[in-house]
C-alpha cells in the first residue's frame, strides 16, 4: 500500500515528501513514535492524527490496508464545479538529465518535487499527480475557497522562487514553467493505482493549464483570460495576446504574472471596478461617522466591526471611507493577509510602501527617497523604517548598533510616534481589516 496514499486519506498529503525522503514505508508505519514524528518536524495535532490512525489500522496488520479507504462509486464521486489547475514543468529537465548520473537526477527530481507539494500545502491545494517532472495540482478541491485562483497564482510564484532557490547536486540553477487556467469541470473518482494514481477531472480547464504552461520562459506564471478577471488587480500581469495553443479552439488570451501588486486595499483590488451599491447598512454606517464626529472633537474613537464572513464588512468599510473622502484628513489603511501570517507586520510594511508609491523597479536610494517622503519628523527612526521595508541602511544612515530585541522595540515606538504625529495635523482614520 502507497504510504502516500494513506496520507493523503488522512488530508495529510503534505507530508508524503517528508515520508518518502525519510523512507518510511507501509512496513515502518506501526513502529513510528510521537518522538519520530516530532524529529520529522510535524506539530502536535498532525502527529495526534496520524498516531490514531496507525493505532486504528488494528492488531493483527499494522500496514495501511486499501479497506480503509472505501472508494464512492462513479455517480456518487463526480461533481460539478469550478477548478483552478496549475500545471509546473522543470525547464530543460531533458537536457539535465543528459548531463548527471540517474542517482543524482533523482534527488533533483525528489528536491523539486518536495518543494512544489509543500508550497502547494501550504495554500490548501491539492496535488494531483505527478508525471517525472510534471505537476498537476487542483486548488479549489477538495476543499473550496473564495479565492482559489489567487492561492494558485501565489503558489505558482512561490514555486518559481523556491525552485530557483534549491541546492542539488546539479550546478545549474532549476527554473520552472508554469500555467494556470480555471473553469468548470466534472471532478470524478480516483482513476490509476500508486504513483499513477490521479483524481480524474473532465473539462477543457486542465488541458489549458498544461498548454499554457508550454509557452510560459523559465521562471514565468503564465495565466488563462478567466483566471486573470478573477484575480482583479492583486497581481501586475503583461498581456500576452492571443495564442495558438494545439488542442484548445481560437486563440485564447495569456498574460504572464510579473509579480503581486502593491495596493491600499485587497477588497478594490478584487473588485476592479464599480462597486455596488450598500443596501441595508444605514444604521451601522451612521454610528460609524458618529463616532468619526468624535474623534475629529479630540475624543479619540475605536469602533469594531465584526461578522461572519461575506456579510459585507469590506463593503461598509469602503462606505466609511467614501463618506468622509471630502472632509479634510489622513487615511491610513492596514489589510491582514492570510497569506503572511508568519509576518505580523506585513500590513504595516505594505502601507509603508503603498504610502509612499514604491514599485518593484526602484533601486534602493529611490526607494529610501520616496520613503523619506512620507515620514513626519523621524530623523532618528528613518533607518528603523527602512529596515522595515527590507531596504539598504548603511550607505544612508550608518550602521545600527542595535540588538534584534533592541531594534524591535525601537520600530514599534517609532511607529506609534508617527501615527501620533500625523495626528497632530489632521484627523487619522486608521483602519485595521483583519482576514
Amino acid at each position: 500500500m502507497d504510504v502516500g496514499a494513506w496520507l493523503r486519506g488522512l488530508e495529510l498529503a503534505q507530508y508524503e515528501g517528508i515520508f518518502r525522503e525519510s523512507e518510511i514505508e507501509a512496513d515502518v508505519l506501526p513502529e513510528l513514535t510521537e518522538a519520530d514524528l516530532e524529529k520529522l518536524g510535524l506539530p502536535l495535532g498532525h502527529r495526534k492524527r496520524i498516531l490514531k490512525a496507525i493505532a486504528n489500522l488494528g492488531d493483527e496488520d499494522k500496514s495501511p490496508r486499501p479497506t480503509r479507504f472505501v472508494r464512492p462509486s462513479s455517480e456518487d464521486a463526480a461533481e460539478r464545479r469550478q477548478l483552478t489547475v496549475m500545471f509546473c514543468d522543470l525547464a530543460g529537465s531533458t537536457a539535465l538529465s543528459a548531463r548527471l548520473d540517474p542517482e543524482d537526477m533523482r534527488q533533483v527530481i525528489r528536491a523539486y518535487q518536495d518543494a512544489c507539494s509543500g508550497v502547494v500545502a501550504r495554500y490548501d491545494g491539492f496535488v494531483a499527480k505527478f508525471m517525472g517532472d510534471g505537476i498537476l495540482a487542483y486548488f479549489g478541491f477538495p476543499h473550496a475557497h473564495e479565492d482559489d485562483a489567487e492561492r494558485a497564482v501565489r503558489a505558482g510564484l512561490e514555486i518559481a522562487s523556491v525552485v530557483g532557490a534549491l541546492k542539488t547536486r546539479s550546478t545549474d540553477k532549476l527554473q520552472v514553467r508554469i500555467g494556470i487556467a480555471t473553469g468548470l469541470v466534472v471532478v470524478g473518482d480516483l482513476v490509476g493505482e500508486g504513483a499513477a494514481q490521479e483524481q480524474a477531472v473532465v473539462g477543457d480547464t486542465p488541458n489549458l493549464a498544461a498548454r499554457l504552461q508550454g509557452i510560459a520562459l523559465p521562471g514565468q506564471v503564465v495565466l488563462a483570460e478567466v483566471t486573470r478577471r478573477l484575480l482583479g488587480d492583486v497581481f501586475d500581469v503583461t498581456q500576452l495576446g492571443g495564442q495558438n495553443l494545439k488542442g484548445i479552439a481560437g486563440q485564447p488570451s495569456a498574460y504572464g504574472v510579473i509579480g503581486e501588486r502593491i495596493v491600499e486595499s485587497r477588497f478594490e483590488a478584487r473588485a476592479s471596478g464599480a462597486m455596488s451599491n450598500m443596501v441595508g447598512r444605514d444604521h451601522e454606517l451612521a454610528l460609524m461617522l458618529e463616532r468619526w464626529k468624535q474623534a475629529k472633537a479630540d475624543e479619540g474613537q475605536l469602533v469594531l466591526l465584526s461578522g461572519e464572513a461575506g456579510i459585507g464588512k469590506s463593503r461598509l468599510t469602503r462606505g466609511m471611507i467614501e463618506a468622509v473622502s471630502s472632509e479634510a484628513h489622513i487615511r491610513v489603511s492596514n489589510q491582514c493577509s492570510p497569506y503572511h501570517s508568519d509576518s505580523p507586520l506585513y500590513p504595516i510594511i505594505q502601507q509603508l510602501a503603498f504610502a509612499a508609491g514604491i514599485r518593484s523597479d526602484d533601486d534602493n536610494d529611490d526607494k529610501l527617497d520616496r520613503l523619506e517622503k512620507v515620514l513626519v519628523g523621524a530623523e532618528g527612526d528613518r533607518p528603523l523604517f527602512a529596515a522595515l521595508l527590507g531596504l539598504q541602511t548603511e550607505g544612508r544612515y550608518g550602521t545600527m548598533s542595535l540588538t534584534p530585541q533592541q531594534q524591535r522595540a525601537r520600530t514599534m515606538q517609532a511607529l506609534v510616534d508617527q501615527l501620533v504625529g500625523l495626528s497632530r495635523g489632521k484627523p487619522v482614520l486608521f483602519v485595521l481589516e483583519r482576514f
